[in-house]
């Protein structure tokens, strides 16, 4: 097993591009990283990295090998997947990203019943508001909210989940209680904004007489976790859009108040995001099975 770990951290070094981050992926030392690149090339007698003090880049080897690597990476974990269906054990580590309302909310509840159901199973759970990249972060799912950029990525639609606009009573109190987008546009409120690097301009989905139209939105507070834009509208900082099931314990006991019912946010759609190796195996399937029937009692429930 020893040549398929260093063939594995190779591929991670590849398309990660570092040695740290490949280790940090893999949860094994710096120096064990580089001790298995180093063995691999010796087996192979070729350099498979040109390594500087600032970078690391693939040789001409190193990226033919790179094509071989990832086909028998997928042959062994296809004929793994293959037992694992025979035997009805499904075992190894499970590497699964979520934002962070859905992953609190949704996801984490449920992981120690999924891990006592299939004790041989490990679940690393990611959690974060920004885009990923499936491949390059080694994901074998993602749960995420809204459209993928990327249509190479095979796509399983859990629901489509009611969003609201909402405010302290204090803001309003304040500032006044916006029946429509409008309103907010033109009264200038304080729009707290969900922002990641690379994200496009902002603007909110909400549905008119005319049908959804894009409002661009503005204010002082951005940040990419979601749950602290929460905070600071619970805080009276301004009005936050965000999905129903987040926010319904705090409309129901008065903390936050909807706005802005006239045109409210268009529903966004909740999913999981897989390529089409990761789909087929075992432990995977079981799990996107196991949390969407969960996930959909619980958005039903709201």
């Amino acid at each position: 097993m020893s040549y398929l770990d260093n063939i594995r951290t190779f591929v991670r070094v590849y398309e990660l591009g570092s040695m740290s981050a490949a280790g940090r992926d893999l949860r094994i030392s710096p120096a064990v990283t580089s001790a298995r690149i180093s063995q691999l090339e010796e087996h192979l007698s070729v350099r498979l990295f040109q390594r500087t003090t600032r970078s690391l880049t693939p040789t001409e080897q190193g990226r033919v090998f790179y094509q071989g690597a990832c086909g028998v990476l997928e042959a062994v974990d296809n004929a793994e997947a293959d037992v694992a269906d025979l035997t009805d054990n499904p075992k190894g580590s499970l590497f699964v990203a979520a934002p962070l309302g859905v992953g609190r909310r949704l996801i984490a509840p449920h992981v120690p019943d999924f891990i006592n159901e299939y004790p041989a199973v490990s679940v690393r759970l990611r959690l974060t508001d920004r885009k990923i990249d499936l491949t390059t972060e080694g994901l074998d799912l993602s749960f995420f909210l809204g459209q993928p950029e990327d249509s190479n990525l095979r796509i399983r639609k859990i629901a489509d989940i009611e969003r609201v606009l909402c405010a302290a009573p204090s803001y309003i109190k304040a500032r006044g209680r916006p029946r429509s987008g409008t309103e907010i546009i033109e009264a200038g409120h304080e729009c707290l904004s969900l922002r990641y690097p690379g994200t496009k301009e902002f603007q909110w989905p909400l549905m008119t007489e005319a049908g959804v139209k894009r409002f661009q939105v503005s204010g002082r507070y951005e940040s990419d976790d979601g749950d602290v834009l929460t905070d600071w509208a619970l805080a009276g900082n301004g009005i936050v859009m965000k999905p129903m099931f987040e926010v319904a314990r705090h409309i129901e006991e008065g903390r936050l108040v909807v706005v802005g019912e006239m045109t409210p946010p268009e529903p966004v759609q909740m999913a999981c995001l897989y390529t089409h190796r990761r789909g087929q195996d075992p432990k995977t399937r079981l799990f996107m099975e196991f949390m969407i029937e969960r996930i959909e009692r619980a958005v039903q429930t709201v």
